[in-house]
C-alpha cells in the first residue's frame, strides 16, 4: 500500500527524535563534570523544541537565535575571563538545540499535513458516497441519479412514476424525549418498516438523516401510491403499538407527499423532490 508523504515524514521525524535524544543522553553521560550544566541545556533544548511543536517554526527560530546569543556570551566569559579553553562540548548544545527545534517543527508539519490529507479524504468520501451510514439506504446522490434514470424511462415508454416523500411529524420535538443512540435506532426501524412497505422493483431513499426525510420512487400511479401509503401508515400503527411501551415509549406519526411524474412540470431530481414536499402541506 502506498503511504502518504506526510505519514513518511511524520516516521522519519519520530526516528529522528529518537536518535538525537538518544545522542544527547550518551553525551551528558559521558561527561560527568559538566552533568548539571548539560541537563539544564537539554531541558532548554526541549522547552524550545516544545514551544516550536505548538507555536510555529518561527518562533522556535526566535528562541534559538536568544539561545545562541546567551550560550555563546556564557562560553565567551569562561574563555577570556576565566581562561578556559574552547573545546568541543562547547559547540554540542549550539548545535543541538536547533536540530531538537527543527525536528519538532517536522513532526509538526507533518501532522498538519496528515491531517490536511485526512480531512480531503473523508470529504471525498462523502462527496462520492452513495449509501447513508446509519440506514444502510441509498442517499440524495444515489436518488439524484437514479431518478434521472427511471424519469427518462418514465418519459420513453409511458410508464407511471410517482414519488413519496415521508418525514416524522413533530420530530425537533420527538428527538428530544429519547437518546441519541435511540433516535439513530428509529431511524433505522423506521427505514425498515418503510421497505418492508414497497415492492422488489421500487427504490427507498434516505434523503435527509438530520431531519429524517425518506424518499420513495414507485412505478405506480397516484392512485397506487395511495395503497403504499395506506401500507406504510398502519405499519407505523402497528409499530407504535407495540413500541408505546417498549423501547422508545413514543408515539409516531408520518406525513406523507406524493407527486406523479410529469415531463412538462418535472424537468430535473429535485424539481421531482420540491414538488413532492409542497404535498406534505396537505397531508393533515
Amino acid at each position: 500500500m502506498k503511504r502518504n508523504q506526510g505519514s513518511l515524514l511524520s516516521d522519519g521525524a519520530f526516528l529522528l527524535w529518537i536518535v538525537i535524544t538518544f545522542v544527547s543522553i550518551v553525551f551528558i553521560a559521558g561527561d560527568p563534570n559538566r552533568y548539571i550544566l548539560n541537563i539544564i541545556l537539554l531541558n532548554v533544548a526541549l522547552l524550545a523544541a516544545i514551544i516550536t511543536y505548538f507555536t510555529s517554526l518561527t518562533i522556535g527560530l526566535i528562541l534559538n537565535v536568544l539561545f545562541i546569543f546567551g550560550y555563546g556570551t556564557f562560553t565567551l566569559y569562561q574563555t577570556i575571563v576565566q581562561g578556559s579553553v574552547l573545546e568541543g562540548h562547547h559547540y554540542f548544545w549550539l548545535i543541538m538545540t536547533p536540530v531538537f527545534t527543527l525536528v519538532a517543527w517536522m513532526i509538526t508539519f507533518s501532522n498538519q499535513k496528515m491531517q490536511a490529507e485526512n480531512a480531503q479524504l473523508l470529504k471525498k468520501n462523502q462527496s462520492l458516497a452513495t449509501m447513508d451510514e446509519n440506514t444502510d439506504l441509498k442517499n440524495s446522490r444515489s436518488f439524484q441519479k437514479d431518478a434521472t434514470i427511471f424519469m427518462a424511462l418514465s418519459k420513453r415508454y409511458q410508464i407511471e412514476l410517482t414519488l413519496l416523500v415521508v418525514k416524522v411529524r413533530y420530530w425537533d420535538e420527538l428527538k428530544q424525549m429519547v437518546t441519541r443512540e435511540q433516535m439513530t435506532d428509529l431511524i433505522y426501524d423506521l427505514s425498515k418498516l418503510s421497505e418492508t412497505s414497497i415492492r422488489m422493483n421500487d427504490s427507498l431513499y434516505m434523503l435527509n438523516s438530520d431531519d429524517p426525510t425518506w424518499g420513495l420512487l414507485l412505478f405506480t400511479d397516484r392512485e397506487g401510491a395511495n395503497i403504499v401509503i395506506n401500507r406504510i401508515k398502519d405499519k407505523v400503527a402497528s409499530f407504535n403499538a407495540v413500541e408505546s411501551t417498549g423501547k422508545y415509549k413514543i408515539d409516531l406519526d408520518l406525513i406523507i407527499g406524493a407527486i406523479e411524474y410529469d415531463a412538462e412540470t418535472v424537468t430535473t431530481p429535485l424539481d421531482f423532490i420540491g414538488q413532492a414536499r409542497k404535498q406534505l402541506e396537505y397531508d393533515v
